[in-house]
């Protein structure tokens, strides 16, 4: 009787192991899955927004043009995060053929509006909780750095659509800072270091 019952509990300890293993195995899978979408977001929009800061500037809108190019260098960073963060769990990055339209800078902004506000309020919300559930820091620090800087761009594409129903370009910033490190944004002066990952403001890319 004692043998069976040890057996039985050796089975039921096993089985729990072989649940858990598979679990994980599924909570990996999909982490890998959000970083290739995530991968494949940021390079569509890293490409949609340098389009549409060309096309700012044809409408004489320079202000917004730059405010697109920092932004579109800010996507490009958190692309590479992505990339890195595939390579270091022995995934590989997909392969990316940008796909979007090109139409008024009015347009453009409300576009940029949108996909800001769906991956700072959606995307990247789920990413980060599949990536903690998985327990794969490396992927939580990529989604966090995204989401983080998402929300500012979301601000300041408002801020631009505002200012330019409003006829009043000028009140906006004539320069931009990135940080290499996440993509964090900020229009005018950087403070010392980023206020997202701590990154100094000496490695801070210029847009003007």
């Amino acid at each position: 009787m004692k043998r069976i019952i040890i057996s039985s509990a050796v089975l039921i300890l096993f089985s729990a192991f072989t649940l858990c293993a598979a679990a994980d195995k599924e909570a990996a899978k999909k982490v890998v899955e959000d970083l290739k979408a995530a991968f494949t977001g940021e390079t569509t929009a890293s490409a949609k927004y340098a389009a549409y800061a060309e096309k700012a500037k044809q409408e004489g809108l320079d202000n917004i043009a730059l405010l697109f190019e920092a932004a579109s260098k800010a996507e490009n960073i958190h692309a590479g995060n992505h990339k890195a963060a595939l390579e270091q769990i022995g995934e590989t990055a997909p392969a990316v053929d940008p796909k979007f339209e090109v139409n008024s800078t009015s347009d453009n902004l409300k576009d940029a509006i949108k996909g800001e506000t769906y991956e700072s309020s959606i995307m990247y919300p789920s990413f980060l909780k599949d990536a903690g559930k998985a327990g794969i820091t490396i992927a939580s620090i990529s989604f966090n750095y995204a989401n983080k800087t998402e929300l500012k761009h979301k601000a300041l594409y408002e801020g631009a659509l505002k200012a330019l129903e409003a006829n009043d370009i000028g009140s906006l910033a004539s320069v931009y800072q990135v940080c290499p490190t996440c993509g964090n944004t900020y229009a005018g002066e950087a403070p010392a270091r980023c206020g997202i990952c701590m990154t100094g403001k000496d490695r801070f890319l210029t847009v003007e």
